[in-house]
């Protein structure tokens, strides 16, 4: 005799796959942007700074010394590099933490909520540099909101 739980097709669970794709993407993104900068800063000492790194920024057009920095372009390279540090190991774990709601409670919409806040602190962190991989982030959290888990079927008779 079936019960009523072998009667629900498979269908009817819905999976959060794209979403976690996009968020997974935008969260390497920003470990490759942010890590990397973070990780060349710490393993430059001054005078490497200013004779590789530096004229390269300059011709960038990143002036580090514009905003009144009372240290020099290396103290503020290397403040800056902290600072997306943090941003890396924050949105980190809000992406983390979304992804495992994502996986535990699909039908749910507080992964999206997470994933909304990691693409809030990717923008604010990376001082609105890395906009294209905040977007990632909204769009899996807008996933989130737009599609709806499939409704279970009706398990009454027909009769």
């Amino acid at each position: 005799m079936a019960t009523a739980t072998d009667r629900i097709p498979e269908a009817s669970v819905m999976r959060r796959t794209a979403e976690v794709w996009v968020a997974g993407t935008g969260m390497v993104l920003s470990t490759l942007f942010l890590g990397a900068f973070t990780l060349v800063m710490n393993r430059l000492d001054e005078e490497g700074f200013l004779a590789t790194l530096y004229p390269e920024m300059q011709r960038a057009g990143l002036d580090l010394t514009a905003g009144g920095a009372t240290g020099g372009a290396y103290d503020a390279a290397r403040t800056l590099a902290a600072w997306f540090g943090l941003t890396l190991m924050v949105l980190l774990l809000l992406g983390i933490t979304g992804i495992f709601l994502a996986r535990r409670r699909p039908g749910g919409r507080t992964a999206g909520a997470f994933f909304a806040a990691a693409g809030l602190v990717c923008l604010v962190g990376s001082q609105l540099v890395l906009y294209p991989v905040a977007f990632l982030f909204f769009v899996s959290a807008g996933m989130f909101a737009l599609r709806r888990p499939d409704r279970q079927p009706d398990l009454g008779s027909t009769r």
